[in-house]
């Protein structure tokens, strides 16, 4: 056996295929516009942040890069995303994570109006998910996942999945969406008893907790599907929380790193752009 290998990019490059497409559909009187609130100096941000232009650019969506101080207070950086969540031409709004120490982020994403949230995080969002019930949008990375999923035919319902990892961005979502999938879920984390054991019981393995090369194929059930989130820099280059190596033999379908869920994030982050959209616009001509 050898795994199927999920091609990210492959699937990335379909779906902004789609979304060009839909923002053509969308944009009658003016194309989707996703405001993006970049505070700081680090330098990954700022390389995500490009990379988002760029595509949203190459997509037609309109594209509002806002570069507040980063001595901005919490104040200062609240009254902005207030002012884009008012703004009738603004159809999206995106707060770059991480922000400086002085700012509380959960301050900044309470600010965010729900019906503006393309990254699916504000408290109203993240409660309809868990209430099975989600609204146009979701966490781009862990719906990245699903899409992937979805497309290679890899069966979810009535299956055990575990999640490795319990962050609010990838871990908590996740798990959301595999219940409300009909998956049954485990959780795990650091005060895990036994990981390996727990993981050798899943068909569907996600790891999301940026240990490189931490899963092997000890734990990995022969046959899984295991989606690898992890991204870190090495001496020996980008690797991902598992170990290719190990666990490709073993698994049924496997992500890599790079190249499996990265692609995805951005592609979803402009799917839910175009989903806000068309919600808003349709809810303006009602």
């Amino acid at each position: 056996m050898s795994a199927v290998i999920i091609d990210g990019r492959r699937v990335a490059a379909d779906i902004r295929t789609e979304v060009a497409q839909s923002v053509r559909d969308v944009g009658e009187l003016a194309a989707p516009r996703l405001a993006v609130v970049l505070c700081g100096e680090d330098p990954a941000s700022a390389i995500y942040v490009r990379n988002k232009g760029r595509v949203a650019s190459e997509l037609g969506i309109r594209f509002d890069l806002r570069r507040p101080p980063a001595t901005s207070t919490c104040e200062d950086i609240v009254t902005l995303v207030h002012g884009l969540s008012d703004d009738p031409d603004v159809d999206a709004v995106l707060v770059q994570l991480p922000l400086p120490r002085q700012i509380d982020p959960e301050r900044v994403i309470d600010a965010v109006a729900p019906e503006k949230d393309v990254d699916g995080f504000h408290p109203t969002n993240i409660g309809r998910l868990a209430e099975g019930r989600p609204g146009p949008v979701t966490p781009g990375t862990p719906a990245g996942c699903m899409e992937l999923m979805r497309r290679y035919d890899v069966p979810i319902s009535g299956r055990r999945a575990v999640v490795i990892g319990r962050s609010t961005i990838v871990g908590r979502p996740m798990a959301l969406m595999l219940i409300n999938a009909d998956a049954t879920v485990t959780v795990c984390h650091s005060k895990t008893v036994d990981l390996p054991s727990v993981c050798r019981e899943a068909d569907i393995l996600i790891a999301a907790i940026g240990r490189p090369a931490m899963v092997d194929a000890s734990y990995v059930k022969p046959g899984a599907c295991v989606i690898d989130v992890g991204i870190s820099s090495t001496d020996t280059g980008v690797t991902g929380d598992v170990d290719r190596a190990s666990v490709e033999p073993v698994a049924g379908w496997l992500t890599p790193v790079p190249g499996g869920v990265g692609p995805m994030t951005i592609a979803m982050l402009m799917r839910n752009t175009v989903a806000l959209a068309r919600a808003r616009r349709r809810l303006a001509r009602v």
